[in-house]
């Protein structure tokens, strides 16, 4: 057997442990559906309450937003200044 059929094997079996494991499933679905609501919230509901678009509510053209950020990044801080 070639290095190359002996990958392909490999690869093959492992897809199929993981296709019979998901097919199997009975109380694992319920959590896997859980986890994938739980992720929905995360990152859907919760981005649009805590972290708004400001840069769209502040500039109107993207050329202004993106001369704000080039400001923002090149603008000294005090922990960039000397003593």
């Amino acid at each position: 057997m070639t290095e190359r059929a002996e990958k392909e094997t490999i690869w093959r079996r492992t897809v199929s442990l993981y296709v019979d494991g998901f097919r199997n499933m009975t109380v694992g679905r319920k959590l896997w559906a859980l986890i994938l609501i739980k992720l929905f919230i995360f990152f859907a509901v919760l981005k649009l309450f805590f972290f708004p678009n400001i840069l769209s509510t502040t500039y109107d053209t993207d050329e202004e937003r993106a001369d704000a950020v080039r400001e923002a990044l090149m603008a000294p801080t005090d922990e960039n200044l000397p003593n």
